[in-house]
């Protein structure tokens, strides 16, 4: 199953966040197949908040449906994951 790295850009700031992440599963559980890994949560110099979000699904756009049931914010990018990798897989 694919994997995908989504860059979000929230309309809300960091207090507001817990509440949209319980929206985010209570979406995830409607969409068979999506399964949210884990995210990096960046405080925009503005206060809003930025996520970069790894979720794994069916498709780009069941990501793009989720998105859209989440709402306040919008995407800056979908990228599928080619690989991951660690310092651990470069021995010197």
């Amino acid at each position: 199953m694919p994997r995908y790295l989504i860059e979000r850009n929230f309309e809300v700031g960091e207090a507001e966040m817990p509440e949209i992440s319980r929206k985010s599963k209570r979406t995830i559980e409607g969409m068979p197949g999506i399964v949210w890994e884990f995210s990096h949560v960046i405080v925009e110099d503005s206060g809003l908040v930025t996520t970069f979000c790894v979720y794994v699904a069916p498709s780009e756009d069941d990501v793009r449906a989720h998105a859209q049931a989440l709402g306040a914010h919008s995407i800056g990018s979908i990228r599928e994951i080619a690989a991951d990798v660690t310092p651990a897989d470069f021995p010197l």
